[in-house]
């Protein structure tokens, strides 16, 4: 729970007070008071190197370049000559052996050099640039490094088509490029539109090439023709990545600042979250009262995977213990709110909580109390338990990504609300934020169809949460009645359905940094309708899942924008070929428009309303849109320890070859790996996009048994259907209960 907006803002003054006392000027920064004028870095008078690190000055400046692998390196300047390092080991890993590195000096310039990259100091003044081992050119400054008193800025060129994403989570926009904006990076408490409580001091270029601010400093980046970017701080202090793409740049980031965290499946569960001891909104209750609340999942056929039960200013708790062994009992995760601190962490964990909520109250401005906040939580849980850290926070900066959930704050449920938050979270994913998301249909206002509307695209988001106490109607998922209720049913079996095909997506962000969910423009990084707005309000969920949501009152979709290659509307079974734009989409208020990209191989979890319902002889189920040659890989593990990063997992993979719509071989690797609990035999079941049927159906060469009926195959253990009437036709297939550590190939032929 969080305060209202006026107290909030109150506290909010008063610990701003309070860290700029603790911290000095720009959270740490040796920043002199402002003054008069604006100063540009002079000639360069004077270079030397020593190993990977190079030296220049230029006058009483000085400058340090740092080179930490063969595509990153580092860029300091002290205007006084004396240099400064505000976050220390906060934000930056630390790395592996630096690279080989070479240099020469040229009539006009110095270059440094990599096998990956050459970066050039010209003399007079003294500006950078940075270009490929091709010679291609990524970046230039315009003009040199500049400075006043309490502020440092770089100049650089803009390229004719060049697009920019990042800068952390900007509450109603980041999916689409920055061109033409700025963007503010910093703590503003602003939880609505345009606000950006979660911001991060990085940015990626469309030309191949990213930046990280290393500063607490806030700041301001001015995407105009030519680019300035800004702290608030007397110092510079910039790692630079060269990559092939907005992923690689991405994965370069977050490998030098961290990788994001892998959630425990509960995590990936809704969440629910109010407050029952002493809550001024709802009345006396007693904590044990959020046990009456897991009732009512259970008895709404609604998954719940974790609680908060004492979430709310003063609200406390009691009988942890007890409340943790009765949500247990329900498949759900115990979780508490940090009001005041994380003094009574461990024990709060050893009584069962495995989800630590922060909050603005006392992580304060949002900078390194905020990061410290989340890393301690994160690390009170793992060690008082065999758990996984797993937080929320409302407030992060750079190297969140290692320790928490980030949302978006305090909204009011409405369409608008719908309408800005689409944006959001997928252009969180372009600054390595891998799980950012808002609760649905707000804390505050809200109604039955806006809920809906909010509740099924957030579905396909990782993590998502119900806040309870603050709206005239709690907001869980049953609470409208229906049809309200069995929609948000529907979507939120859906969600747990696909749960493997997330968690594979989790598993991949902890390897590159790339989040579940994403922009068009982080797949279609060539296609300009991909960085324009008329994709602004729609997003991707992997590589396969296209969501439109509906953000007005209608039922009606306008401008779905539809990139390169054949997609299938989930619910129909129509087909569209890309690139177009789809305009008048039926969508009446049971439908979310979803679209699934041709060569999708979707790993699901069928019948389940927990991951905690799954026996050691449950299927994995494939759904699977065939076209050429494409593939998935399955990950698993015992989805809540941490004996994943000790090897602890498996994989398995799914090929799929298309000869024709008819004509499809679905080859299954063996289960790789080993983790407790790993399934040694299980079903698998197909379903198989086809739209027309084929003569026959194979399992390693043998025939399967064809079925006339829906009941018929749903009785037999192993075989086949064609269901004619489901999404433009569809062949079913069973294979019975098979060893997992052998391969199995099932051929359709016409």
């Amino acid at each position: 729970m969080r305060t209202p907006r006026r107290l909030r803002a109150v506290a909010a003054t008063a610990l701003l007070g309070l860290m700029a006392a603790l911290a000095g000027p720009a959270g740490g920064a040796h920043a002199g008071p402002p003054g008069p004028a604006e100063r540009t870095v002079g000639d360069v008078t004077g270079f030397s190197t020593a190993g990977p690190v190079f030296h220049l000055k230029a006058g009483e400046a000085r400058v340090r370049v740092s080179f930490v692998a063969a595509d990153t390196f580092r860029v300091e300047l002290a205007p006084d000559g004396t240099f400064t390092d505000p976050a220390g080991k906060d934000i930056v890993q630390r790395q592996g052996p630096p690279p080989a590195t070479r240099w020469r000096e040229r009539a006009d310039r110095y270059e440094m050099s990599t096998s990956a990259v050459t970066l050039r100091a010209y003399k007079s003044p003294l500006r950078f640039a940075l270009h490929r081992a091709d010679g291609t050119r990524l970046w230039a400054e315009t003009k040199g490094l500049t400075w006043s008193g309490d502020r440092t800025t770089q100049t650089l060129a803009r390229g004719a088509d060049e697009q920019f994403y990042g800068a952390g989570m900007q509450n109603g926009r980041g999916n689409t490029s920055h061109r033409g904006r700025t963007v503010e990076v910093g703590v503003d408490y602003n939880w609505d539109d345009g606000g950006h409580p979660n911001s991060v001091p990085f940015y990626l270029s469309s030309a191949g090439y990213g930046v990280y601010r290393n500063t607490y400093a806030p700041g301001t980046y001015a995407f105009d023709d030519p680019v300035t970017t800004t702290e608030r701080e007397r110092r510079f202090d910039a790692y630079y990545f060269a990559g092939g793409s907005a992923k690689d740049v991405i994965g370069q980031y977050t490998k030098l600042t961290g990788r994001p965290f892998l959630p425990p499946l509960y995590g990936l569960e809704i969440g629910d979250s109010d407050c029952y001891l002493h809550n001024k909104n709802r009345g006396e209750r007693r904590t044990l009262d959020a046990l009456k609340v897991a009732d009512g999942y259970t008895a709404g056929d609604l998954p719940l995977g974790w609680m908060l039960v004492n979430d709310g200013y003063g609200c406390g708790y009691e009988n942890l213990s007890e409340v943790n062994k009765g949500l247990g009992d329900r498949n759900t995760k115990m979780g508490l709110w940090t009001e005041d601190g994380l003094g009574k962490l461990a024990d709060q964990v050893k009584a069962g909580q495995r989800v630590a909520k922060l909050d603005v109250a006392w992580v304060g401005d949002g900078y390194k109390f905020a990061l410290d906040g989340c890393k301690d939580a994160y690390k009170g849980i793992e060690d008082n338990s065999d758990a996984r850290g797993f937080t929320w926070a409302p407030e992060s900066w750079s190297g969140a990504q290692r320790c928490g959930v980030q949302w978006s704050g305090d909204q009011k449920g409405s369409w608008e609300y719908i309408r800005w938050q689409i944006p959001t979270y997928a252009g969180a994913t372009m600054s390595g934020l891998a799980y950012t998301t808002g609760d649905v249909d707000g804390i505050f206002g809200g109604s039955p169809k806006t809920y809906v509307r909010d509740l099924q695209w957030k579905a396909f988001l990782p993590a998502v949460m119900t806040m309870d106490g603050w709206a005239p109607s709690d907001k869980q998922p049953w609470r409208y009645g229906d049809p309200y209720t069995s929609i948000n049913r529907k979507y939120l079996k859906l969600k747990e359905s696909l749960l493997p095909y997330m968690y594979s997506y989790a598993a991949e962000a902890t390897r590159t940094g790339v989040g579940p969910v994403r922009p068009l423009a982080l797949e279609y990084p060539d296609d300009p309708k991909a960085s324009s707005e008329a994709a602004k309000y729609e997003f991707l969920t992997g590589e396969y899942f296209l969501v439109a949501p509906v953000y007005e009152d209608k039922e009606v979709r306008d401008g779905i924008y539809l990139p390169k290659g054949k997609w299938t509307d989930y619910w129909t079974g129509r087909t569209y070929q890309g690139p177009t734009t789809v305009d008048g989409y039926r969508a009446p208020l049971d439908t979310l428009p979803l679209f699934v990209k041709a060569g999708a191989n979707i790993p699901m979890w069928p019948g389940i309303r927990s991951y905690e319902d799954r026996t050691a002889g449950s299927p994995v189920a494939w759904d699977v849109y065939p076209q050429g040659t494409s593939s998935f890989t399955l990950y698993e593990d015992d989805g809540v320890t941490r004996a994943h990063r000790t090897g602890a997992y498996a994989q398995q993979k799914l090929t799929v070859q298309a000869r024709s719509a008819a004509d499809v071989t679905l080859e299954l690797s063996p289960l790789t790996g080993d983790y407790r609990g790993k399934q040694t035999s299980r079903p698998a079941q197909f379903t198989v996009h086809t739209g027309t049927a084929p003569a026959t159906a194979t399992l390693a060469g043998r025939d399967l048994p064809r079925f006339a009926s829906k009941d018929a195959f749903e009785r037999a253990e192993q075989g086949w259907w064609y269901d004619a009437a489901d999404r433009g036709g569809v062949v079913r297939v069973k294979t019975g209960v098979l060893p997992t550590d052998r391969a199995l190939t099932v051929v359709l032929a016409s």
